[in-house]
């Protein structure tokens, strides 16, 4: 079946033309990627079974410091997880094709309103999330890292904060300079004709 796409004049759908529809299916090659995230995705899973594994086997030697970092890391791995759930569903319900989930029981809250100005900025909080663990055993454990780290780990995390800020900001103009937006102002505003009925009763 070939692609096509609706007439702006008769609402009939038509034919794509050979270079636009090679242009729009390569969109497609995005596929293998997201299914190489799948796959470091479980990773990560049997890394967090292994750690999880020696947290219960040591758990009698290790002092409370120790617990908590590897309780922290667990936490971290599952943010790094979080993020890529969301690059995944996300990308792939924005750049390549609809997952058809709508209505599902276990349909993500975020996805029926994603975009890629919404995925940047959960993908920036996440990274700020992923920041804030590691900066967070850093100052458990000082003693394994010198002052210049801890500096760089702050700068580093002063900037994921402001360019999540930056982001939703410039996400917020965007969404209020949309033509949508004006679409929906027009929609809001009478028109000439019943303005001018209006006017007339008056």
């Amino acid at each position: 079946m070939s692609a096509a796409r609706p007439d702006p004049r008769t609402g009939a759908r038509r034919p794509m033309r050979p270079l636009p529809r090679l242009v729009f299916m390569s969109r497609w090659l995005q596929v293998p990627l997201y299914l190489g995230l799948i796959v470091a995705q479980a990773v990560y899973v049997v890394l967090f079974l292994k750690e999880v594994w020696h947290l219960v086997t040591a758990s009698m030697s290790l002092d409370e410091t120790s617990i908590m970092l590897i309780v922290l890391g667990l936490i971290d791995v599952v943010m790094i997880s979080n993020l890529l759930v969301m690059v995944i569903i996300g990308g792939y319900e924005t750049f390549v094709s609809r997952l058809g989930v709508e209505g599902h029981p276990d349909e993500p809250e975020w996805l029926d309103h994603v975009n890629a100005g919404v995925l940047k900025v959960k993908l920036a909080m996440a990274l700020i999330s992923i920041s804030s663990i590691h900066l967070l055993k850093t100052f458990i454990n000082p003693d394994q890292h010198s002052t210049h780290t801890v500096m760089w780990q702050v700068i580093i995390h002063g900037a994921f904060l402001v360019s999540a800020l930056v982001m939703a900001w410039i996400d917020r103009l965007t969404t209020s300079t949309h033509p949508e937006h004006f679409h929906e102002l027009a929609a809001r505003q009478p028109t000439a004709a019943t303005q001018a009925a209006i006017d007339t009763q008056h």
